[in-house]
């Protein structure tokens, strides 16, 4: 029997590949689609319920319990049982696990479907993301909304009015919100997004996102809001992003609460 923990406590002291995340919504139907590289050696987390598998592009090779591998070729669709794979990707590949659910929240996706284990979190929780100066980032933070009226308390209470909030709509998205070093919870990339790309739309009708509710403030922002003709507001990036390196989050996506603010209030 293969020991995957240990395989997993080994894999993580490496150097981690890029393995970008596209999470996809539709219908009563959520899809998480993982990219991994060629040469890369991948252990998923453990799935805790049964589900279909599309390997749309590349070539693997499973390692099975009995430590025989099983080589795997594209296109293929299958229905997996509850628990974790170990492969090498010997061609890129393209992944995803597709579940029927209406929830679009990923991290409670996350806690519903995926079973992260004690040897992951733990690396996790010593792992730091690079940030920029957050005590900069805090003290721009009290300028720019000060500019605008407003002390923190009241943007406090403003942020955390579940009644001005609805979930992202049905498409593509390659971010989650995380726990954030900057303040509380922030929106962090999970596949990689390019300079000047739609990252998801940030106010509907009047009501924010998580697009709009989670981005946190920074004085130098690698994304912006930007106002449609209909008045809905859309989060775009001024740079690109890097998303998932091994499981782990990407860059946490930022703006300038003096940009926000201004397309918020002042329409433009």
């Amino acid at each position: 029997m293969i020991d995957v923990g240990a395989i997993e406590q080994e894999m993580l002291a490496q150097p981690q590949a890029d393995c970008p995340v596209t999470h996809r919504f539709g219908p009563g139907i959520y899809i998480r689609e993982v990219f991994l590289p060629r040469g890369a050696y991948v252990i998923g987390h453990l799935h805790t319920t049964a589900h279909v598998n599309i390997m749309l592009t590349g070539v693997l090779g499973l390692m099975n319990d009995n430590g025989t591998e099983t080589i795997l070729r594209a296109p293929q669709t299958f229905v997996a049982p509850p628990g974790r794979k170990v492969a090498y990707i010997y061609e890129d590949v393209i992944w995803q696990n597709v579940h029927a659910t209406d929830v679009t929240d990923v991290e409670k996706l996350e806690e519903m479907f995926l079973d992260k284990s004690a040897v992951f979190l733990d690396h996790i929780s010593r792992s730091t993301r690079p940030v920029s100066n957050t005590s900069e980032d805090v003290e721009d933070y009290y300028d720019a909304i000060a500019e605008f009226g407003f002390d923190p308390l009241t943007v406090r209470l403003i942020s955390e009015d579940e009644t001005d909030q609805v979930p992202f709509p049905p498409g593509d998205y390659k971010v989650m919100v995380g726990a954030s070093v900057i303040e509380g919870r922030g929106l962090f990339a999970t596949g990689d997004i390019a300079a000047n790309e739609l990252i998801a739309v940030g106010r509907i009708d009047g009501k924010r996102t998580p697009a709009g509710r989670y981005t946190n403030h920074s004085k130098t922002p690698n994304a912006e809001m930007v106002r449609a003709d209909d008045g809905d507001i859309y989060l775009f990036s001024l740079r690109p992003i890097r998303g998932c390196r091994g499981g782990q989050l990407g860059e946490e996506i930022t703006v300038d609460y003096r940009q926000a603010l201004a397309v918020t209030l002042g329409g433009s």
